[in-house]
């Protein structure tokens, strides 16, 4: 049932971005960016310390032992600042891997040359936190375990919760990367220990890209002087010259900043977290029940389904091809995100960004429209793939 007004559709007409960020974005975020800001002068200060204190706010309780430090560039270059900064040289730091971005720490660690162990659920499993449990409780040279809290590879909501536990409970410490969950799952100090979090701004709060930001106890903070192998990602030196000056250390992406206060502001109005994150989960909704209508299958099973972006499998038609499907639905105004399964295609929709649950049913009723095009009689998988999901929910 349509409970609320539509949301305002792009005013330059552009297609709606149906991926895990970048995304659509609100024209008063777009018209942000429509004047220049001196990064030295004190209003630009003023805009760094602003948005500083509202991340911070995110957290909710038990946010007082926190500090935020913004960091130049994509989320991967804020992932690892984080990592570089925060992984000891001389003990080991766990990665909890379930698809591309958990890989993607491993690697990270791998080229930082810093020891690391790999607990493997293959792609699209979550790691729960008894097991975790028993992995640390194997090898007492674990000091730090690496977390992702949405795997967009398979669209799965890791149990932060359980492993935050579980992590706690060995005397080891967390950090998390919740690149495409923050600002619309809570994750507040005051119900799980962790360490640091590091998100970006064209996620969740719907800013557009060019920073990210690490969310870390200040004790960390302190304690990680002298860790980074990279000056520029150093989240220490740019913490202390940001305490000092208010400044960034290096050139700030002055527009983006300006339209991420605004991007704030909406998600202030809209109810923070929780009003985000209801949007969200009632865009995803909306998007499986149609899809499912149509004959589509989700790879996971409903109650790993995140808010974020739910991977579906290609039809088993011999008549569909992906190629052909998404540039159809581009020129219906839907940009959809290629799968990463590597046993079985799939293709990802996104359920982030300033879209509603009105526009879930034209991508429901576009997609419909462009099955019948292609002459694609049926949307269910293959054989193969309902195997692969069996295996998976085993």
């Amino acid at each position: 049932m349509t409970t609320k007004a539509p949301l305002e559709r792009p005013k330059s007409g552009e297609p709606f971005l149906l991926t895990p960020g970048p995304l659509t974005t609100s024209l008063p975020v777009k018209q942000a960016m429509l004047r220049d800001w001196g990064s030295w002068d004190s209003d630009f200060r003023d805009m760094t310390a602003e948005m500083r204190t509202s991340l911070l706010g995110l957290l909710g309780r038990g946010s007082q032992d926190y500090d935020c430090v913004p960091m130049q560039g994509s989320g991967t270059f804020a992932v690892e600042a984080m990592l570089a900064s925060f992984t000891p040289k001389d003990r080991k730091t766990l990665i909890l891997c379930n698809g591309a971005y958990g890989k993607r720490a491993a690697e990270t660690m791998a080229y930082l040359g810093r020891p690391f162990a790999i607990l493997d659920k293959g792609d699209y499993l979550p790691p729960r936190g008894e097991e975790v449990a028993e992995y640390l409780a194997a090898d007492a040279e674990i000091s730090h375990v690496v977390a992702v809290h949405c795997e967009t590879s398979s669209g799965i909501l890791n149990p932060v919760e359980e492993i935050a536990d579980a992590v706690a409970a060995s005397g080891r410490k967390l950090l998390i990367d919740s690149m495409s969950a923050f600002g619309a799952i809570a994750l507040e100090p005051a119900n799980l220990q962790f360490e640091a979090v590091v998100s970006s701004a064209n996620k969740c709060i719907e800013g557009v890209p060019g920073f990210g930001f690490i969310l870390a106890r200040k004790s960390a903070l302190r304690a990680a002087r002298g860790n980074s192998h990279s000056l520029s990602l150093d989240v220490h030196a740019q913490w202390v010259h940001l305490e000092k000056s208010g400044q960034w250390r290096f050139t700030p992406p002055t527009h983006v900043v300006a339209a991420f206060l605004q991007a704030l502001k909406d998600h202030d109005k809209e109810g923070g977290v929780r009003g985000r994150g209801a949007r969200y989960t009632r865009n995803r909704d909306v998007l499986v029940s149609g899809m499912r209508q149509l004959g589509f299958e989700t790879l996971l099973h409903s109650d790993w389904l995140s808010p974020i972006i739910v991977t579906f499998f290609c039809p088993a038609d011999p008549a569909f091809a992906f190629a052909d499907f998404y540039r159809r639905m581009k020129a219906r105004g839907f940009i959809l995100y290629p799968g990463k399964l590597t046993v079985v295609d799939s293709f990802r929709v996104g359920c982030i960004g300033q879209m509603d649950e009105h526009v879930m049913r034209d991508v429901v009723s576009a997609a419909g429209d462009v099955l019948k095009e292609m002459g694609v009689a049926s949307a269910a998988p293959s054989e193969e793939a309902l195997v692969e999901r069996a295996r998976l929910a085993a």
